[in-house]
């Protein structure tokens, strides 16, 4: 049973915590704990130290993997990956199709026929009544630039697929990237938040152990107290948004649950690589999957353009058709076969395969258009992205000197507000500051990692 007194909480608030009952179960036999607490903050303490502790239990049971091994099961087992291949499949697929209408063929049918009434000649049918025919047919085409041009087209979808899945996978891989250095930059600011917690706690311990005293004010007291209680805030805060980012890295690597980052990856990058005025090579854009990708689409529709003259020039096939007829009947041979070339020309079309070039050679512009906008894109990318290290870098210098001043202002405060020599308003206002100084500074290590990331994206170097 937790008894709450104080003289400064109301007959009501003093019977509606008498009745809260804390019991906890041991694997041998339960246990009850009893509390006295001097005060309201000291049981919203007990509780949020309850409550820790659950959520530390069932975070245990949440997966942790490394940044490598979530990226290479983000590119594994992903679902959108699997729907880029599954495009492969399906051009591969096209191209067998496509293929074949190009190469012999072999058909064979039977048919029983059934006449009535039989048509007689000098006593004889003309026809049986029952007739069972047996036909063949074999087709080779000789000359089919049409089809010929529809299969190289197809081998390049096949490649233009290929290339996609690649900018698929490298899409997912930057993503899980990013929900990953999510998660190790919300942990950075939930270690901030629980140690301002810490701070304001043991600040309200000695602002309420003075006031129960009668050497300090309530209104010191009262200000511990809020900041304590606007501490709780931000960790839980802090801890949602872990969580949430833990769920986002869990369905990047199609995992069924949530996923934790194990450690914190390095990103490598040479002085060449982070050198702000140092030219974007074409090479260097010719690495990125989103480059490549664009550049097949590129040589296949010029391609389809290029044979588009194929379609003015005539077609060959030459077919075999044996026939076998039991029985045969008065004036039909029981055993035939025919032999046919088929010889096709396209003379008048009324402008349709001008209209096709036409609608090909639009295609093609929109995609060397769409191609120099994303090589334009992707050489500012690599020039903004070597900027923001060299930036990000400074600002974490910055922010760290900033980080340790403000701490130190924070232990000179504490010391004077504990000889006497100031108010708790100033070691409020310290702490803040070394909150928020020192939340700067995890971002500024977050942004780092991030602007490293970046250009290894924007140079086409991640993932490997």
């Amino acid at each position: 049973m937790v008894k709450v007194e104080g003289p400064h909480l109301s007959k009501k608030m003093r019977a509606m915590h008498n009745q809260a009952t804390f019991a906890t179960e041991t694997p041998r036999a339960p246990r009850c704990f009893v509390f006295k607490l001097g005060d309201l903050g000291a049981s919203v303490a007990v509780l949020v130290a309850v409550m820790a502790a659950g959520s530390g239990a069932y975070a245990q049971t949440i997966e942790r993997l490394t940044f490598a091994q979530a990226i290479d099961r983000a590119t594994k087992n992903n679902p959108t990956i699997a729907q880029a291949a599954a495009g492969i499949m399906r051009a591969e697929a096209i191209l067998q199709q496509v293929s074949a209408s190009s190469r012999p063929s072999i058909n064979a049918s039977l048919a029983t026929n059934i006449i009535d009434p039989v048509t007689r000649f000098a006593g004889s049918g003309i026809f049986p009544r029952t007739q069972t025919q047996t036909l063949g047919a074999v087709s080779v085409p000789l000359l089919t630039p049409v089809a010929w041009a529809q299969r190289t087209q197809a081998a390049d979808q096949v490649f233009v697929s290929q290339q996609n899945e690649s900018d698929v996978r490298r899409q997912i891989a930057v993503a899980t990237a990013q929900s990953y250095l999510a998660i190790i930059t919300s942990r950075r600011v939930l270690e901030l938040n629980e140690r301002s917690r810490d701070n304001a706690k043991a600040h309200f311990d000695f602002a309420n152990q003075r006031f129960q005293g009668g050497l300090g004010s309530r209104l010191n007291m009262l200000r511990a107290q809020t900041e304590l209680t606007s501490d709780e805030t931000r960790v839980e805060d802090a801890r949602l948004v872990i969580r949430r980012a833990q769920e986002a890295l869990g369905v990047l690597v199609a995992a069924d649950g949530p996923v934790d980052a194990a450690d914190e990856p390095m990103f490598d990058t040479s002085a060449e690589d982070v050198a702000v005025n140092a030219p974007v090579a074409p090479a260097t854009l010719g690495q990125r999957s989103d480059i490549r990708l664009l550049t097949a689409r590129q040589e296949a529709a010029e391609r389809v353009v290029n044979l588009s003259w194929r379609d003015y020039l005539p077609s060959v096939t030459a077919a075999f058709s044996p026939q076998v007829l039991a029985p045969s009947g008065l004036f039909a041979n029981s055993r035939s076969w025919r032999a046919t070339i088929l010889f096709s020309v396209p003379l008048l079309d009324s402008g349709l395969r001008r209209g096709e070039k036409r609608e090909r050679e639009a295609l093609l512009d929109t995609v060397k258009f769409q191609r120099a906008g994303v090589e334009r894109q992707a050489t500012s990318e690599v020039r903004t992205a070597r900027e923001a290290v060299a930036s990000t870098e400074r600002a974490l210098t910055q922010a760290r000197a900033a980080a340790v001043q403000a701490n130190e202002v924070v232990r000179i405060t504490d010391v004077a507000f504990r000889e006497g020599a100031t108010t708790n308003i100033e070691v409020l206002d310290a702490q803040r500051q070394a909150r928020d100084v020192e939340t700067q500074a995890a971002i500024a290590e977050d942004a780092v990692r991030r602007a490293r990331l970046e250009l290894l994206v924007a140079l086409g170097r991640f993932p490997q």
